[in-house]
């Protein structure tokens, strides 16, 4: 335990870093989407993408990953503190599985085989906002509060349907 709250800095800066990536991913895959015609600009925002998931996501993430396991390891009764921890590890994995979708619709635009519109990637961008949102919520509360995440659930549930059914009204052409 002496190392316990070292670790824990640790796992929220390397989470920081890797939100950070999760956040801002998408958000070029809208760009890259919606200026596909542009390839001058799609060959800087594919170099963007690749080096913002490799260099910075993935090492981000798995430092998460195992200063949380260590942290675990550490403390073992975090496994008897209640629902929010096991809460918490399943927003987690949610996370990680997110993160390695980034990668599989990476590697499709990279290939340009990638059929989706940047408005679901507007809308996928959500996923992580939600999931931090809950994740943190339950790490410092130390419990699950059942209406607050129905509810910030269902905020982003309405969000993400006025994403994805508003027009393209945008018009990016000089």
């Amino acid at each position: 335990m002496q190392y316990y709250q070292y670790i824990l800095v640790f796992h929220i800066i390397s989470m920081v870093s890797w939100m950070a990536v999760l956040f801002y991913l998408p958000r070029l895959f809208v760009y890259h989407q919606e200026h596909k015609t542009k390839q001058d600009f799609v060959d800087v925002v594919k170099i963007q993408e690749y080096k913002l998931y490799k260099y910075i996501g993935v090492p981000a993430m798995w430092a998460t990953i195992i200063s949380g396991v260590s942290m675990i390891y550490l403390n073992p009764a975090l496994f008897d503190s209640g629902a929010w921890f096991y809460l918490k590890l399943l927003l987690a994995v949610l996370l990680i599985i997110y993160s390695f979708s980034l990668e599989y619709f990476r590697v499709k635009l990279q290939n340009n085989s990638c059929d989706k519109k940047g408005s679901f990637f507007r809308a996928y961008n959500e996923v992580p906002t939600i999931l931090s949102i809950l994740i943190i919520t339950y790490a410092v509360l130390k419990s699950s509060p059942v209406w607050f995440s129905i509810l910030i659930t269902g905020f982003f549930i309405v969000i993400i349907y006025l994403i994805l059914t508003k027009k393209e009204s945008r018009s990016y052409e000089n």
